[in-house]
């Protein structure tokens, strides 16, 4: 019996339930925090600011994105660090170790960065902080050897955070689950983080639900009814918004890495980049004078576009301003991320092939598959996408549609993603290489991809 439960309990996998529910709990109360700071209040009141006066979007934009861009020069070791792409060079390369002492500065200007009008999202914020808070509960439960943490533990721990993070900041437990774990690599999974993310993710998910809500954030009916012909377009739909997440990939790596090389100060750069945010905000209702601006944090334009009637050349408008001001924004060192600009765009580029292309009734269906594709397409993670659009907008009957939509968007990008450090499989790099090359095609010398 003692050899059958020795063999059963190699792994200790309990001590998981104890640790996940700590790592939840603190990640949920933060990203609360974070997120009722950032949405709740200083956004409405700028974003209502702004639409009474228009003329105040350009420098207001610029002198808060500059406040972000000293704040991080001034009281961070690198500035240019920051976001989920510190969480997965910290899993690869540093066995999950962050510098502590830089969360609440970069916390502090994300919430500057989205609550003051950058084209930007808080899931990048809400991994970090979760896992920062993983990382920091691994120094400090080291020391119970009744635990039996390792060093390995620490990179689980972050991406136990990481998972808790985005599960809170989303209202979506299984995408905090399967992003996390598909965030460090392009064509693999963090296998070992499963548990202890599924449990911090659905305790994270109840402890923002019990202090704000636990609804969809997008929620829209969905009819549920698709046809062979539906699904056929569908991939068509996939491969369309694969080349325009390619081409958005691209440009903004390339404006990232312009922008890194450059001397001056950041605050500077920062200034200039949300000049140019605010001046894509007002091009756009100088076009189409409303309530919907390419700017901020955007929760209100994808209820906007999912719910109201917008001709398709508003929506590509619309669109190319908010992928241009999302660029703006995160290439000149804004802190945040672009899951919610995505989503929004690939949202408006499936309304504009349901009504262009297809003529279908069925709007609700492609602007689902077209969100599930873009971020499919520039994250390299398909399942999180598909997951993620039927969490956040209750579109749960089109998850085979957006399956097929984001399949093909995944394959057509190839290697093209938004994280420059994201790896292509946890195996060997020497094994992964040989695999893809015939033998002989394999130079002796060759250790990287």
């Amino acid at each position: 019996m003692r050899e059958d439960l020795g063999a059963t309990y190699t792994r200790n996998l309990h001590k998981w339930l104890v640790i996940g529910p700590l790592v939840g709990v603190a990640a949920g109360l933060l990203i609360t925090l974070v997120a009722v700071a950032t949405l709740h209040k200083l956004w409405p009141a700028m974003f209502a600011f702004y639409l009474r006066h228009h003329w105040a979007i350009i420098p207001g934009l610029a002198v808060s994105l500059a406040a972000v861009g000293w704040l991080m020069q001034r009281f961070t070791p690198d500035p240019n660090e920051h976001s989920t792409e510190e969480i997965i060079q910290s899993y690869h390369e540093h066995g999950g170790e962050l510098d502590l002492r830089s969360v609440p500065v970069k916390l502090l200007a994300s919430v500057m960065t989205v609550g003051l009008g950058g084209s930007s999202a808080l899931e990048g914020p809400s991994i970090y902080g979760g896992a920062a808070i993983g990382s920091w509960l691994w120094s400090r439960l080291r020391s119970l050897k009744r635990l039996g943490l390792t060093d390995r533990d620490r990179r689980i721990m972050l991406i136990c955070g990481a998972a808790a993070g985005m599960s809170a900041v989303f209202r979506a437990p299984l995408t905090g689950v399967v992003f996390a774990l598909e965030m460090p690599y392009k064509d693999d999974l963090a296998h070992e983080a499963l548990l202890p993310s599924l449990i911090a993710s659905v305790v994270s998910y109840f402890t923002l639900g019990a202090l704000v809500s636990s609804e969809p954030l997008f929620n829209f009916a969905t009819q549920g009814m698709y046809t062979m012909h539906d699904l056929l377009w569908c991939a068509v739909l996939g491969a369309v918004v694969a080349l325009i997440a390619m081409t958005f990939v691209i440009t903004f790596r390339h404006a990232r890495r312009w922008v890194v090389r450059q001397a001056a100060p950041l605050w500077m750069k920062l200034g200039i980049g949300g000049a140019l945010t605010g001046l894509c905000g007002v091009l756009f209702l100088l076009i189409y004078p409303g309530s919907m601006v390419p700017i901020g944090p955007n929760y209100e334009a994808v209820e906007s576009i999912l719910r109201e009637s917008h001709t398709s050349l508003e929506l590509a408008v619309f669109a190319v301003f908010k992928l241009a001001a999302t660029t703006f924004t995160l290439a000149a060192g804004g802190v945040g991320a672009m899951f919610v600009p995505m989503f929004l765009t690939g949202g408006a580029v499936g309304i504009i092939f349901s009504q262009s292309v297809v003529h279908s009734s069925f709007v609700g269906l492609y602007a689902v598959v077209g969100m599930a594709s873009f971020i499919a397409a520039a994250y390299k993670a398909p399942l999180a996408a598909v997951v993620f659009v039927a969490e956040v907008t209750g579109g749960h009957a089109y998850l085979i549609p957006a399956l097929i939509g984001a399949a093909v968007a995944y394959a057509i990008s190839g290697d093209a993603s938004i994280s420059g450090d994201q790896r292509v499989s946890a195996l060997p790099e020497e094994t992964v290489v040989k695999e893809a090359l015939p033998a002989q095609d394999v130079p002796a010398t060759l250790t990287t991809l």
